[in-house]
């Protein structure tokens, strides 16, 4: 009998997914400091994608969107989630959403997670989940993490990064000789803070040389709130921090290709689907920011917060060393990955999310004409639209607002949206903004005139909106 984990057409899936991740940060993207040889032979095996957006630039409302295919302002995330994480009073916050995994399950697939959830209830399994190893929470040290197997809590003594690709080839080889096809969440932590002194000390050394000019320190933006005299997003020590974020990266790079040749080992390389991104992008002090939406107040929508990396490969399936540079977004990753799998993508088309299969697996010929090639984020009341000329960030009730000419401003420098000559763009991105909430929001969750800071999400807005954010702990300051 031929295995259906051995079908190409019927591929197993490993999503592997990093926390934090600029879009900068990968040597295939064109930074030439990283060291991430596993993750740019992956790109040149399939497709990379230039242009792939995180729908909030904030890690649990952009991981929700993942699953679900829906925007903030409909599946209730709008922030990192604080308070309960494990045990019986921690909410489910995607209780009763139909999530991509679901349309796995329910065609065969055995499911696992390995790694970071952080979508609330995080010590017990979503249904079709027959392994499940998820952090406590959100974030930890990399050493002594908290983690929850099956439901039962444990203490990890090892490097976490290492812990989670151990803990990955051992699903990977148990499930290898099944018959049923399997999906693996692989979520690592990295490259999250903290950075200094938390890395293989042998991967640190391979940065001790390192100029960081592909982060260069800006004066600090003047929306970043400062703790100590340091960015609330960084680090006190910038150099020690940004040799532990480019360590977290190298380390998680070569956790991933241990993880790669056992798929290889296993004669699984050409039937596994294997797609790598991030929740959030980050600034490691491009802008003068450390963080990613909430490094600073208001919450910003720089590419390098609401662009993330994106690799999608299955040989003979999807094109080997193509760069694609549509504007795409985390929203059409769930109608996608289920068409590249033989599935009906429709169920995860009725919001804003289309599948953009047909870009990967035949050179020139994928469609995403149904919508026009515009990107659209959120972070509770500030709102992002993007073409491929023009960003327009918008922020409820009162402002301020932003537009950049991406053309000819790419590093979005100068704000345009008082200009004379721009009044028409504003006045049509603006239309086209509040038009496509208003088609894909559920007024219930809608996130506009939610006290969303960046500070935490505490409770499901249904229950309490006002009552389910944490107001800042720093003193605001003064935007330009």
């Amino acid at each position: 009998m031929k295995l259906a984990s051995r079908d190409p057409q019927r591929p197993n899936v490993l999503f592997v997914l990093s926390d934090d991740q600029g879009p900068w940060a990968m040597g295939c993207a064109g930074n030439d400091e990283i060291r991430t040889p596993r993750l740019d032979a992956l790109a040149a095996s399939g497709t990379r994608l230039e242009n792939f957006f995180c729908a909030s630039p904030v890690c649990s409302p952009a991981r929700a969107s993942l699953f679900t295919g829906q925007i903030p302002s409909r599946h209730g995330v709008h922030d990192y989630l604080d308070g309960v994480h494990v045990g019986p009073d921690a909410v489910d916050y995607l209780a009763g959403q139909r999530l991509f995994t679901d349309e796995l399950a329910d065609a065969g697939y055995r499911l696992g997670l390995t790694g970071k959830w952080h979508l609330g209830a995080n010590d017990r399994p979503r249904p079709g989940f027959v392994h499940w190893y998820a952090h406590k929470s959100g974030g930890s040290p990399y050493f002594g993490a908290p983690m929850h197997r099956d439901g039962r809590a444990e203490t990890v003594d090892g490097y976490l990064t290492d812990i989670l690709a151990d803990d990955a080839i051992a699903f990977l080889r148990a499930e290898s000789g099944r018959p049923e096809p399997f999906y693996l969440s692989l979520h690592f932590t990295a490259p999250h803070k903290p950075w200094t002194g938390q890395h293989p000390p042998e991967v640190e050394r391979l940065y001790d040389d390192c100029a960081f000019a592909t982060c260069p320190q800006e004066p600090h933006h003047p929306w970043v709130p400062l703790v100590d005299g340091a960015p609330i997003g960084g680090e006190p020590d910038t150099r020690a921090a940004l040799v532990g974020y480019f360590a977290a990266v190298t380390a998680m790079d070569t956790a991933v290709g241990r993880v790669l040749d056992v798929l290889a080992q296993q004669g699984l390389s050409d039937s596994t689907l294997v797609v790598f991104s991030s929740d959030n992008g980050f600034n490691a002090g491009h802008h003068g920011i450390w963080g990613k939406g909430n490094g600073t107040y208001p919450q910003n929508m720089y590419d390098t917060s609401v662009k993330v990396p994106a690799v999608i490969a299955q040989p003979g399936r999807v094109l080997a060393g193509q760069v694609r540079h549509e504007l795409l977004s985390a929203y059409d990753l769930a109608a996608t990955l289920l068409e590249l799998v033989g599935l009906d993508p429709r169920p995860f088309e009725r919001g804003p999310g289309r599948s953009f299969a047909g870009l990967l697996t035949a050179a020139g010929t994928g469609d995403v004409t149904h919508r026009p090639i515009v990107v659209y984020d959120e972070y509770g009341p500030v709102r992002m639209i993007r073409t491929g000329a023009w960003k327009y960030v918008h922020r409820y009730p009162d402002g301020p607002h932003e537009l950049y000419d991406l053309v000819h401003d790419p590093g979005e420098r100068v704000n345009r949206v008082d200009g004379p000559d721009t009044r028409d763009i504003v006045t049509r991105l603006r239309a086209d903004l509040e038009g496509w909430f208003v088609a894909h929001a559920d007024p219930v969750r809608d996130g506009r005139a939610l006290p969303v800071v960046g500070a935490g999400q505490i409770g499901p807005v249904d229950a309490d909106p006002h009552a389910a954010f944490q107001p800042p702990s720093w003193v605001v300051p003064t935007g330009p």
